[in-house]
């Protein structure tokens, strides 16, 4: 899975929510899909609902390594996105196994 497919699925299921609201699940689903892609062997799960109070992400992929955010100077591309992740959502987990881990993300609605 590719960040423009999971960026369909997640305009799709949220339908119904406020434009801001949808902005920044958008933002953090290109976020984790792109890095599972780039850093950790590929897409292996995906899932987004929405509940009373949050919208979930799920990205699961195929390395157990926790994300980071590097201290690359400003002028160096790349090393945001798992800060900006962090300022976008209420709460992150990450659960790791053997075969990789899932991170779930919650934003609120």
């Amino acid at each position: 899975m590719r960040a423009e497919e999971a960026r369909q699925i997640a305009r799709h299921a949220l339908a119904h929510q406020a434009e801001a609201v949808v902005d920044d699940v958008l933002m953090v689903v290109s976020e984790l899909v792109s890095n599972a892609v780039r850093h950790a062997g590929g897409v292996t799960g995906f899932d987004i609902r929405v509940e009373a109070d949050a919208v979930v992400v799920e990205v699961a992929d195929a390395s157990p390594r926790q994300p980071h955010s590097p201290g690359s100077p400003v002028h160096v591309p790349g090393g945001f996105g798992w800060l900006l992740v962090n300022r976008l959502t209420k709460h992150t987990d990450i659960r790791s196994g053997p075969h990789g881990k899932t991170i779930t993300a919650y934003l609120a609605t």
